[in-house]
């Protein structure tokens, strides 16, 4: 792309971001705590949820200290309603390593952020951009739909790899802040008015049926277990799904360090 080129894309979703940006929580600070919990907030969740979440999270953990305190079935109970709830242990995680080796302060390299629990390189960038202006290139699913929109509309299988050097060339390094949030709205209003460009994608998954799936027991354990511990008889009367699923996600859970088993009952850790 030579210059006028980018300049008119550039334009184009600017413009857009002029007239319909969204007014959300998080893009009203430049606090890199609020902004991180957004941030793995966001990772799987529709931001309609999480503008309902965040302040009630915040409120209650309002930094990393508190965070890294607060015993993980409290952290559990606020989270309740997110889904994946592996992210609350990694919240939980994260916040520790900040305190231990960060100093309580968020690391603003992308070298540093990746090594954080729960947080991948898509995450890593989009936390050095919005809490630190920093001039990273990342892509994720409206980013994605933005360039295949624009410059990839007749194929299908588009990779990754074809689509950061133009997020690349385009990005607007003086303000990457305001430009991602750009590109975010531009690929958010792209699904309402066209088919999700995203599934042109080569990277492109379709989402599993929720209902009767693991993802929906173990949401149902943890909804459950944050009240009071349980026998695994009692989960099952109390869930009333298939008791060998219950038992699987159980096991799950306990590897995974969500929940332990102390004598019979089951916990949240």
């Amino acid at each position: 792309m030579d210059k006028k080129d980018i300049k008119i894309f550039q334009n184009t979703v600017y413009q857009y971001y002029k007239n319909h940006g969204r007014t959300l929580p998080w893009r009203q600070t430049r606090n890199p705590y609020h902004i991180f919990i957004s941030e793995i907030m966001l990772q799987q969740t529709q931001v309609s949820r999480v503008c309902e979440k965040y302040p009630l999270f915040i409120f209650a953990f309002p930094n990393f200290t508190s965070l890294a305190r607060a015993p993980l079935r409290r952290i559990m109970k606020v989270w309740q309603g997110m889904g994946y709830n592996r992210r609350a242990l990694m919240l939980k995680k994260t916040a520790s390593v900040v305190m231990n080796k960060f100093n309580g302060k968020l690391p603003a390299s992308i070298k540093d952020l990746i090594t954080l629990p729960g947080v991948g390189e898509t995450t890593a960038g989009a936390i050095a951009a919005f809490a630190f202006n920093k001039p990273v290139v990342f892509i994720e699913t409206n980013i994605r739909s933005v360039f295949i929109h624009f410059f990839f509309n007749r194929r299908k299988g588009v990779k990754d790899s074809e689509l950061l050097p133009l997020v690349e060339q385009t990005l607007d390094r003086l303000n990457p802040r305001e430009w991602y949030y750009a590109l975010m709205d531009y690929g958010a209003m792209l699904k309402k008015i066209y088919t999700n460009p995203s599934r042109t994608s080569a990277h492109y998954l379709k989402q599993a049926p929720f209902q009767g799936s693991d993802r929906q027991i173990r949401g149902m354990i943890i909804k459950v277990l944050v009240v009071k511990p349980l026998t695994e008889n009692e989960l099952t009367h109390k869930i009333n799904k298939d008791s060998k699923q219950i038992k699987k996600n159980l096991l799950n859970l306990c590897k995974e360090g969500l929940i332990k088993k102390v004598g019979e009952r089951y916990q949240v850790a």
